[in-house]
């Protein structure tokens, strides 16, 4: 597969390019007011050393007075570009229109919400790529800004590796606020589904990066460093908890699983939104789950993405399943789950 082609969009300011068609690195940062936070991701990014790379900002429709902010922190700059893109395509559209601007070898993609923790970072993910070819993605360690503790609510693996967050594993997934992607894999598998707009997006592809017999590895020694923090990140309102239900169980039956197998999970989903006052939008999920998974046509170049394969059921096996413990660990931890302020 390969990343589709993107109409041009909007130049804002700075660069009109990267300065040299040979570098190593595009840092991605998708904007969308929040100028302050920003504008500070945009020079961590811009701070990087030890590297060739370009910053791209791609604003998804930032009210005036915040995208002047954002044109003035790059105005002249030779290694950032500012873009307006035609409309707020989500996270998973706008990394993926974002990611299609440059031509690095690897691209990394930081919150706009969070900063490097080192002015090495970027060079430190680029090198653990080029060190093992089978790498398709670094997860990067997220800490919480102002204390740099680990991030609990971006933890994105079993909670029994938490005690590891400092070390490196081989990992399924990885946290979207902070991350490295081999271009050349993040291409043959087809990027980001823009279906899904927000939630889930990085699991998506992770699937697919897998089933191409890629790994992807979490680094405790590569970090950023998160603004956002406490247990109100996530909101109950507006349609989160519709993305969230409807992506993971789109992502289910994408990848095979018969509607009637993800029934318990969309039934667990509705005990935790009735729970927070959300029933509605988790139960409109499942129809629209079900209507984007009829929708869903990979093509013959990409069909067998979306077979997971022995190796990579086995991978998710050792890397995944086998720290979640036994059957009644595993159930007792979807039950916790349910409680009312669990993420997952």
């Amino acid at each position: 597969m390969t990343l589709p082609s993107y109409p041009a969009p909007a130049h804002v300011a700075g660069a009109a390019g990267p300065a040299r068609p040979d570098y190593e690195a595009d840092v991605i940062i998708l904007a969308m007011d929040r100028a302050e936070e920003t504008v500070a991701a945009i020079a961590s990014a811009r701070a990087q050393a030890g590297v060739t790379r370009h910053v791209w900002i791609a604003d998804q429709g930032s009210r005036p007075e915040n995208l002047a902010r954002l044109a003035a922190a790059v105005e002249g700059a030779a290694d950032a570009t500012l873009v307006r893109l035609d409309r707020n395509w989500g996270v998973a559209g706008g990394r993926n229109r974002a990611t299609a601007l440059g031509t690095g070898r690897v691209v990394f993609a930081l919150d706009n919400d969070a900063e490097f923790a080192t002015d090495q970072t970027l060079a430190r993910a680029v090198q653990a790529l080029a060190a093992e070819p089978d790498l398709a993605a670094i997860a990067c360690r997220i800490l919480v800004f102002s204390t740099g503790q680990d991030d609990l609510l971006s933890w994105g693996y079993p909670k029994s590796l938490l005690p590891r967050s400092a070390e490196s594993f081989d990992a399924c997934t990885f946290v979207g606020a902070g991350h490295a992607i081999r271009r050349a894999d993040f291409a043959a598998a087809g990027g980001y589904d823009d279906a899904l707009h927000f939630t889930w997006e990085e699991f998506d592809v992770s699937l697919r990066f897998l089933n191409m017999g890629k790994r992807i590895r979490y680094r405790g020694d590569i970090a950023v460093r998160h603004k956002v923090s406490g247990e109100g990140r996530f909101a109950w309102s507006g349609t989160r908890w519709f993305h969230f239900v409807r992506n993971r169980l789109y992502i289910a039956l994408k990848y095979g699983a018969a509607p009637a197998a993800v029934l318990p999970r969309f039934l667990a989903y509705q005990v935790k939104g009735a729970r927070n006052g959300v029933l509605a939008q988790g139960l409109r999920a499942g129809p629209a789950a079900l209507a984007l998974a009829r929708r869903f046509r990979p093509g013959p170049e990409g069909a067998g993405l979306y077979r997971m394969t022995a190796a990579a059921r086995d991978y998710i096996a050792r890397n995944d399943a086998a720290h979640r413990g036994g059957l009644t660990r595993r159930v007792q931890a979807e039950v916790l789950s349910l409680l009312p302020g669990a993420a997952r």
